[in-house]
């Protein structure tokens, strides 16, 4: 009902295993408030991904999926087991992926790693738990030191701040799950440690090859994607500021306003952003949340990102529910605490007309206390131009495909429904207003802001009607008999 769907205009980002995926447990997430799954490669082969997406199809046609690649990153092989390591142990690094690590040989994916990294560096293994100073090279294997006790366990991230390494944009790894997210039409490709537009434009590349309308969201979670911020945003759909990685390649206490500064320029480009890793991490292995971590999720939802997103809390946890609902109160709790709008210029993503009308409805919406807006897209981008001004009025979203009903599941504050295109604006209030008054309690002198105009030849907005449910329904002639149908 809109009542509920008022209380979190915050999207929340799920990843999913493939080891907890039923369509029961994925249905459970999702009516406690997940409105994406992501789907981790690296941590699962192309069945596994298939099993997590299917399923997710079964559960709603308005899930949304992200499929991350693993994309210019390094990570130690399988081990048998998780290994212990202390703090003094020597310890040797080497470039065979095809061997396992051990506590005597960490291996990784990345087979010249000795030839870029110098000796008196340090370099630090799943988001730093691990860190090994480097005090020699014997040939192609690197030898170093353990600066603290740790567990290491499989396929574990790999960081070498201030050293750049040499690595393709797209691994062969990557192109096996691109060809796979092609063919199962996923939303969207979350492509990892993006360093420049190139690492965009390498995979975008790939899609335009399948003619696919996959959208890219660029990772950052390094110096250079932090540096190239802005032609990496122009070159893809959306944002994702993944701060694990990134807390170990940037000092840590940058972090705080590198996420501030990424939310704001997403939102003055209408890109959509999400806030990740390690939101609620405790809760894992807990049944609650710190209090720090509760103030990691509100402040994010203070800076008004479109989305914030579980990893591990969700894909191996033993408490995924308690975390999505976590996160759900947290986002309510604080979205409920002041009105909002974000003044700016009305943009240029759908044209003059349309997006000067966007901005005049998410304003009027707020003035006149309207219940909701409702619009119709083709392709989304006057939605996505409406919800930057992160009005506090719901705004409905009409949408002509369901790709694009899917693609705005990750914007703030949308709450997107599939519609066939109407050729009218009468016909899209009857049609719209009925569906709006079957399936929600709105009284007749709760006031809507109209906006339409995409059955036109033109697209975006081209008409604004502001009315209460009462004039609108006798205005498109809808009676009492047309809702009881």
């Amino acid at each position: 009902m809109i009542n509920d769907l008022l209380n979190k205009r915050t999207k929340i980002v799920a990843t999913i295993s493939d080891k907890n995926c039923e369509p029961d447990f994925l249905r459970q997430l999702f009516e406690a408030g997940m409105d994406v799954v992501r789907v981790n490669s690296a941590h699962l082969d192309p069945e596994g991904a298939k099993k997590i997406i299917s399923n997710a199809r079964s559960v709603s046609d308005k899930i949304s999926v992200i499929l991350d690649t693993k994309g210019p990153e390094i990570r130690t092989t399988i081990c048998d087991e998780p290994l212990k390591f202390l703090k003094g142990q020597s310890v040797k690094i080497a470039g065979h992926s095809d061997e396992k690590t051990t506590l005597q040989v960490i291996n990784v994916n990345y087979r010249d790693i000795a030839m870029f990294v110098p000796t008196g560096v340090y370099i630090l293994i799943d988001d730093g738990e691990l860190e090994i100073k480097i005090t020699e090279k014997d040939g192609d294997i690197l030898v170093g030191r353990i600066e603290n006790d740790g567990v290491l366990g499989s396929r574990k991230t790999v960081n070498i701040p201030q050293v750049r390494i040499n690595l393709p944009s797209v691994s062969e790894r990557d192109l096996t799950f691109i060809d796979l997210a092609v063919k199962l039409d996923v939303e969207f490709i979350a492509h990892s440690f993006v360093r420049s537009k190139e690492d965009v434009l390498a995979v975008q590349k790939l899609l335009d090859s399948h003619d696919s309308k996959i959208k890219i969201i660029a990772k950052i979670e390094n110096q250079q994607g932090v540096d190239n911020l802005e032609e990496i945003m122009d070159n893809c759909y959306a944002i994702m500021v993944a701060r694990g990685d990134l807390a170990i390649e940037v000092p840590f206490e940058r972090i705080p306003g590198i996420q501030r500064a990424i939310i704001g320029k997403c939102i003055e480009k209408r890109k959509p952003v999400i806030v990740a890793t390690q939101m609620l991490h405790s809760m894992i292995t807990n049944p609650r949340p710190t209090r720090a971590e509760v103030s990691d999720v509100a402040n994010a939802v203070y800076s008004q990102t479109d989305a914030v997103m579980l990893s591990g809390e969700t894909a191996a946890g033993k408490y995924p529910l308690e975390s999505v609902r976590t996160m759900t109160k947290i986002a309510c709790e604080i979205e409920g605490e002041k009105d909002q709008y974000i003044e700016m210029p009305a943009g240029s993503l759908s044209g003059e007309v349309s997006a000067y009308l966007a901005k005049v409805a998410v304003k009027t919406s707020i003035r006149i206390n309207a219940r909701t807006i409702l619009a119709d897209t083709v392709n989304g981008t006057a939605i996505r131009n409406m919800a930057a001004f992160r009005g506090i009025k719901p705004i409905v979203a009409l949408c002509y495909s369901y790709r694009t009903m899917r693609e705005l599941s990750l914007s703030y504050g949308v709450i997107p429904v599939y519609m066939e295109k109407k050729q009218s604006v009468d016909e899209f209030i009857r049609v719209s207003l009925r569906d709006l008054l079957s399936k929600h309690d709105l009284n007749d002198n709760d006031i809507i802001v109209v906006l339409a105009g995409n059955f036109s030849r033109a697209a975006g907005f081209s008409f604004i009607e502001v009315g209460t449910v009462e004039y609108l329904k006798e205005r498109v002639r809808i009676s009492e008999s047309d809702l009881m149908a």
